[in-house]
């Protein structure tokens, strides 16, 4: 397995992203974070609050399981049973700018579904998806609106993103 993020370089991915985000919204828009379950859920936790603090506001943040949303759910290659979990978004997402996280964009799936299941919640003003690993292989017409770093990873090979709150270590991996 080849190493292309370490901890540090997770960390000002952050630290860019949030520029980004800020300097291209007024302070005064309704803005909230959704993170994709699981990693996306994580790193959407670290934007809020970077965001929160930077703006000097609360800026809400929820986690999305897009299980029952996914396309290949009763593919038959698919042999185990998937786990559904709880979709947690305390506010009303209407008029909001949401800012989608996932921690990788490879074929786009994920973000469609995570777009579907956003509809059945509300209709936001925009939603604006941030990555943290953009790598090539789109199969549907979705790029990011944030990504932290781009890489050209050949099929078959997996980009895996470790996070300390849910692995112990910090690193994003070619393997």
């Amino acid at each position: 397995m080849k190493v292309i993020l370490n901890s540090g370089q997770i960390e000002q991915i952050l630290a860019d992203l949030t520029s980004r985000v800020i300097s291209e919204f007024s302070p005064q828009l309704d803005v909230a974070v959704i993170g994709i379950r699981s990693r996306g859920e994580i790193l959407a936790q670290r934007l809020s609050s970077r965001l929160s603090q930077e703006l000097g506001r609360e800026i809400p943040c929820g986690t999305l399981d897009i299980t029952l949303y996914r396309d290949d759910l009763n593919s038959p290659q698919g042999g185990a049973q998937p786990q559904v979990r709880t979709t947690e978004i305390g506010f009303d997402i209407d008029e909001k700018i949401v800012i989608l996280f996932d921690d990788v964009l490879y074929t786009g799936r994920s973000t469609r579904a995570a777009l579907d299941a956003l509809r059945d919640l509300g209709r936001p003003k925009a939603i604006k998806l941030a990555v943290l690993v953009d790598r090539a292989g789109r199969e549907l017409p979705i790029q990011a609106d944030y990504a932290g770093y781009k890489t050209d990873v050949a099929p078959g090979e997996l980009v895996q993103v470790f996070l300390s709150e849910s692995d112990g270590k910090e690193e994003v991996v070619i393997g």
